[in-house]
């Protein structure tokens, strides 16, 4: 597979579960916090799942958006996706994550809908970064 890179950005961060990341330009800084439903002490800090939901929420209402272009059916304005990222152990060892994304097309009909979502899972980067990896359910509202 060949990727035609046109942007490119990093983030450092120190602490791990517990620490701060921040990216390269400093748009975004962040204290991090381990829930504590996986053993830590919770608090004022975000944690990884979280910033994986908003990336993953943002990005695939963007390729909705491209899905819609493509397909020519209009997307409402008011459109919304919201990604539910759920961290376990695996039964194969290790550690896993789940995704469960939400669709809310409101004034969009069941069939064009869901047209417009499947064809965005094949557009959205990170459903191609997590596709046969991550157990990943799209559900239209």
């Amino acid at each position: 597979m060949s990727i035609d890179v046109k942007y490119r950005t990093s983030a450092t961060a120190t602490g791990g579960r517990d620490g701060h990341a921040r990216t390269e330009d400093g748009k975004l800084e962040v204290r991090l916090a381990t829930p504590k439903e996986l053993g830590g002490p919770g608090g004022e800090g975000t944690n990884p799942e979280q910033l994986f939901a908003a990336g993953y929420s943002a990005c695939f209402l963007s390729s909705l958006k491209v899905a819609g272009q493509q397909l020519k059916l209009a997307l409402p304005s008011e459109t919304t996706v919201t990604a539910a990222i759920g961290i376990g152990a695996r039964s194969e060892g290790g550690f896993g994550i789940t995704a469960d994304l939400v669709i809310e097309l409101p004034g969009v009909g069941g069939a064009e809908a869901q047209r417009l979502v499947e064809a965005a899972h094949q557009i959205c980067p990170y459903s191609n970064a997590t596709r046969n990896n991550v157990e990943v359910n799209l559900r239209v509202a």
